[in-house]
């Protein structure tokens, strides 16, 4: 087949300075000086009001909280200040990590000595502020509590300590435990466990009922789930190990059932979820009534979702809605109950995008609301009074994101974001203001409070010293374009050439990658990895990444079109991204390499060895050695079971195609991941050596899969190695 290629580029960016009188960018000017942090607003609390917000000052007062006006901007009065927040028979205020209003905002709940447990979750002590008489309470002496939850009239607050559930009456101070059993790496009451929380962004396993009476919540038997020894090194003679259950592709995954406690009765009764145990419950969430739970159920493999209805009073539910698909589902984080009590809101690909679309309680479809050949990316909410629904979108460009209004009905649809590039909201309470976090691939965070028709009220944040810090470090301009892959679909991507850029000659080029589902590196928005990449140009490389078939935002074909073969067609494409580069009068043929993270750094590894003909050298970070060692949820969604495509799973996974390495590769992992385990580089070493190839090693000590305070280390002996291997 013929192929087709084609060049968009974006204006060059005009500099005044030359290439030898910007300044240098340098690994400690990003990593470590900061100079290339964007100014952002932190701390930023919506009161009910809608029309107030709670944010801390600034300068001397950065340790004062302070109720301010939405719509101007005015201070109004001083809510806490933490020198203040001195615990009752004790001399020093606590050092507080985050904190969260009642719903009535007449209490505070402080966290503190927070410890991280996986990703997402954290154990901490905790204190409760009363706002009016400025005391301050622990919220329990007997050890440190977990997913803490005020009850809807802020009179009680559950939480989870040792895998059991309680409930503090803030009225009586009587502290009241709910479940019994909890196990460490048995039994979870109110929490997930680790595929939960890291695949379905889930660790919080409790919730109030409306009035308040009732608390439904998750219960986790993972006693059959395999455990997973990791070795934790520290600085004692001996090291220790950190064991927890992690269920790879194919093994057995905890039996989650939900269960609803009643506070007048203290009886708890089971949800009837159905009578197969091997499926997921990604998602429950309360109606507009007390009565009523809705349950959000899966099969394994997760190609089919049901909506259930439960009764709270006896357990008994009944499904009202049913999704399916022929690959996979995502979950469905956009259902809403709306305040008629009535219908609900939901969000489907099933017409090829993802849209919105409106239902009766009984399931029966009212309306599909929003209709195109894009994308609802997120859905912002929705104000009963104006019947008008706010979302996310990438209408345009699939790369851009823009905030839209639009009614119920689907009419009257309104774009609410001017400017072009990457747009965020961030709603008020009652819907009535928004931040909005605007960026470009060239511009950092433009942040302004805006009315809810679009209006700009005033600018929060305008990064412009960053612009003129950029300027002065001489960055180049990212360029997009898009190229024709051989089976002739469309690929987008991003170039930033030197700032002294001549045609006449040839550069090398490193390509960034990470190429998975759930995320795209070609964003016309802010990235945290341009500095270092500016960097690179400046030392007389371009910089590229392409998103290959996989990836998000480009409809349900496009990304679905690797079920079953992950990394087949993504690295066919990007070895086709590396064909069109070598075809290009300024790219060095030769000097062609790549990079990436996670999915990234498998898929790093994996082009240097199916695509050694086109790659140079190959950077592969914490990446999946063999699909077979990584999680059950996230594996199988893309993959199926193991059992059922053997072929599949092993196919494209790097340890069974290391023996094709021809070019550099540095492997990097750090030991304390455990997300993507160091297992999988040792086995990837271990083909290497068995195919008798020479590769770099290096691994990271107690480091998580961010790679946390060995990430300055990192990015520096990555600029070496590209430097001394390109």
């Amino acid at each position: 087949m013929k192929r087709l290629f084609s060049f968009v580029s974006i204006a060059a960016l005009s500099f005044t300075l030359t290439a030898q009188s910007v300044k240098q960018i340098t690994n400690e000017d990003i990593f470590v000086k900061g100079t290339f942090r964007q100014e952002n607003v932190y701390g930023m609390n919506w009161l009910k009001s809608g029309e107030h917000y709670a944010a801390y000052g600034s300068g001397v007062e950065g340790n004062q909280l302070f109720r301010y006006e939405i719509k101007t901007g005015k201070k109004l009065d001083m809510i806490f200040d933490e020198d203040e927040l001195v615990p009752e028979g004790q001399s020093k205020p606590i050092k507080t990590a985050s904190f969260f209003f009642s719903p009535d905002e007449s209490k505070i709940l402080f966290t503190t000595e927070v410890e991280y447990i996986y990703r997402y979750s954290t154990r901490e002590f905790c204190y409760v502020y009363d706002v009016a008489t400025k005391k301050l309470t622990p919220l329990s002496t007997n050890g440190k509590q977990r997913l803490e939850a005020f009850s809807p009239d802020s009179k009680k607050i559950a939480f989870v300590r040792d895998n059991n559930i309680f409930i503090k009456d803030l009225v009586t101070g009587t502290e009241t435990q709910v479940t019994q059993d909890g196990v460490m790496n048995k039994i979870i009451n109110g929490g997930t466990d680790w595929v939960y929380e890291e695949e379905f962004a889930l660790p919080n396993g409790m919730y109030w009922s409306p009035d308040g009476k009732k608390l439904a919540f998750y219960r986790f038997d993972e006693s059959m789930v395999p455990e997973f020894q990791m070795t934790v090194y520290g600085n004692g003679l001996y090291p220790g190990e950190d064991v927890f259950k992690y269920p790879k592709a194919g093994e057995k995954n905890s039996i989650v059932s939900i269960h609803i406690y009643d506070l007048a009765s203290k009886a708890t009764i089971p949800v009837n979820v159905g009578t197969e145990t091997n499926q997921y419950i990604p998602r429950i969430e309360w109606t507009n009534s007390s009565s009523v739970l809705s349950v959000i159920r899966m099969n394994r493999l997760q190609n089919k979702q049901e909506l259930m209805l439960v009764n709270s009073a006896d357990g008994t539910s009944n499904v009202i809605l049913t999704e399916t698909s022929a690959q996979y589902l995502e979950v469905c984080d956009d259902l809403t109950f709306l305040p008629d009590g009535k219908t609900f809101l939901w969000s489907s690909d099933r017409d090829g995008r993802t849209h919105l679309y409106h239902y009766n309680m009984d399931g029966t479809l009212v309306k599909q609301i929003t209709k195109g050949w894009w994308d609802v990316i997120s859905f912002y909410g929705y104000d009963e009074k104006s019947k008008v629904l706010y979302y996310q979108s990438n209408e345009g460009l699939p790369y851009t994101r823009s905030t839209f209004s639009i009614k119920l009905d689907g009419s009257g649809k309104k774009k609410l974001s001017m400017k072009d590039g990457s747009n965020t909201a961030n709603f008020s309470t009652g819907m009535k203001y928004f931040m909005n976090y605007h960026s470009t691939a060239n511009t950092p965070n433009y942040i302004t409070m805006n009315s809810a028709d679009g209006k700009e009220l005033r600018v929060l944040r305008s990064n412009e010293n960053l612009m003129n810090t950029m300027h002065n470090y001489g960055f180049a301009k990212k360029e997009f374009f898009n190229i024709k892959n051989a089976d002739g679909d469309t690929l987008y991507g991003w170039m930033i050439k030197p700032i002294n850029f001549d045609p006449n000659k040839k550069y090398p080029v490193l390509m960034h990658v990470y190429g998975g589902p759930g995320h795209n590196t070609v964003n016309d928005a802010w990235d945290r990895d341009l500095a270092w990449h500016e960097m690179l140009t400046q030392k007389g490389y371009i910089v590229v990444s392409v998103d290959n078939r996989g990836t998000e935002y480009r409809g349900a074909k496009f990304k679905k079109s690797t079920y079953g073969q992950m990394g087949k067609l993504e690295s066919a494409d990007q070895i086709d991204a590396a064909k069109w580069l070598r075809n290009q009068s300024y790219v060095d043929r030769d000097r062609i390499g790549i990079q990436g993270w996670s999915y990234g750094g498998y898929m790093s590894s994996l082009c240097l060895a199916v695509g050694s003909d086109f790659f140079k050298m190959a950077i592969s970070i914490a990446p999946v050695g063999n699909w077979r060692f990584y999680d059950s949820i996230y594996t199988e969604r893309y993959m199926g079971l193991p059992q059922d495509n053997a072929k599949g799973y092993d196919a494209y996974s790097p340890t069974e195609n290391m023996d094709k390495v021809r070019g550099k590769l540095l492997l990097v992992h750090g030991t304390a991941d455990d997300n993507v385990h160091f297992q999988n580089s040792v086995a990837m070493a271990n083909a290497l050596i068995a195919a008798n190839v020479q590769f770099d090693f290096f691994m990271y000590p107690d480091q998580n899969h961010g790679m946390g305070s060995g990430r300055y280390h990192l990015y520096v002996k990555m600029t070496n190695y590209v430097l001394q291997n390109l």
